[in-house]
């Protein structure tokens, strides 16, 4: 398998740990993270590897465009990223 070109950023870990879950490369090329329960259980594949992410952005082009990035992908996925343990949960709450 190609696994993801993505590089799990500090902001991610972070993130995964106060969710209690684990993150590593996606398996699948097509997303960024998988996500696993602390146990090692897969939950979901999250991040699309083509878009930009909440960290990258602000790596990229500092913490006001990143801001503004963060409110149009929240707008934009609101509708899947409050369902619990979905793929767009975990790419709201741990890449955005």
């Amino acid at each position: 398998y190609m696994p993801s070109k993505y590089d799990i950023t500090n902001y991610t870990k972070q993130k995964a740990e106060k969710l209690g879950v684990i993150v590593s490369k996606s398996k699948n090329p097509k997303k960024k993270i998988d996500v696993f329960d602390k146990k090692g259980n897969f939950l979901t594949s999250a991040g699309d590897s083509q878009y930009k992410d909440y960290p990258t952005y602000i790596k990229e082009k500092g913490i006001e465009y990143a801001n503004k990035r963060r409110e149009l992908y929240k707008l934009r996925h609101n509708k899947d990223r409050k369902i619990k343990n979905s793929a767009g949960y975990y790419a709201d709450n741990l890449l955005w």
